[in-house]
């Protein structure tokens, strides 16, 4: 059941790139958001983008962790993409559009419809190649994007709980149903087969001018570094301006631009700009 289009509001050029749903309760614990985000950190500085549905709780918190990496984060909303709902994620939703995406199927203008948020699970477990519920109660809507996820033929993951928190049952009831129960970021990229950058493995930054650094499920060399450190120039670019110098595509740009953040070598600014650094 795919969208007739899509409204896309901030970085198109996320919609490119291999992304993981991170999903879960509105009314999470702390302990359950604190998850969200360290999770989505991590698998952001993977080089997998976080997409989520920009509720309060887990969603929320998983977008904030996706901010914190060069892989970003993409919000798949219920609304038209010129409202941001509720009220109290408005801010977390313009910096979404600033540095990260918000997408919707609906028209601009579409207020908050009940029925419209479960339609957009869809899309978000579509979006994904796999699906990681954080919390959720046994009604939880995040059930329905994990249903959908798993029908598509998606991973699902889930993290377990106490056996007394309501919070921790419909994670368990997708465990009994086979999702793969994860303790770690790393669970995940094993189960995906997911090649990640050796510098974040070790946590270490990567030497620079090291030759061929590994990045992104590809083979950054010396030749791709110097092709974008042109393309930058000494202002802040963004990154179809970059991908227009360098003749590379985006997504190729953020396997690469990634081991360069590591490095020192390049910025992200506010705005999805890139600022090269001289030494």
């Amino acid at each position: 059941d795919p969208p007739v289009l899509l409204y896309c509001k901030g970085r198109r050029e996320l919609l490119s790139c291999p992304m993981i749903a991170i999903v879960g309760s509105r009314n999470a614990t702390a302990q359950g958001e604190r998850d969200a985000t360290a999770f989505a950190k991590a698998l952001g500085e993977a080089g997998l983008t976080i997409v989520s549905g920009l509720a309060l709780g887990v969603d929320a918190a998983a977008h904030r962790g996706g901010l914190e990496t060069a892989a970003s984060t993409i919000a798949v909303i219920g609304t038209g993409a010129d409202r941001l709902y509720p009220a109290r994620n408005a801010a977390l939703g313009r910096e979404l559009a600033d540095r990260g995406a918000i997408i919707s199927e609906f028209p601009l203008g579409t207020a908050a419809l009940a029925g419209n948020f479960p339609r957009r699970n869809r899309i978000i477990a579509g979006l994904a190649k796999g699906t990681l519920v954080v919390e959720a109660a046994p009604n939880s809507g995040s059930l329905i994007t994990a249903r959908l996820a798993a029908d598509v033929g998606r991973e699902v993951f889930a993290i377990p709980g106490s056996i007394h928190s309501p919070m921790a049952r419909g994670c368990h009831q997708l465990i009994r149903q086979g999702a793969k129960l994860v303790e770690t970021a790393e669970d995940i990229l094993e189960e995906l087969r997911w090649n990640r950058p050796s510098a974040v493995k070790r946590g270490a930054n990567l030497p620079v001018g090291a030759g061929r650094t590994p990045s992104v499920g590809v083979m950054v060399t010396d030749t791709d570094q110097t092709r974008v450190i042109q393309a930058l120039g000494q202002s802040p670019t963004n990154l179809e301006t970059i991908a227009t110098r360098s003749g590379l595509t985006p997504a190729a740009l953020l396997a690469i631009l990634l081991p360069m953040e590591l490095n020192g070598q390049v910025a992200q600014l506010p705005g999805g700009l890139y600022q090269r650094i001289n030494a």
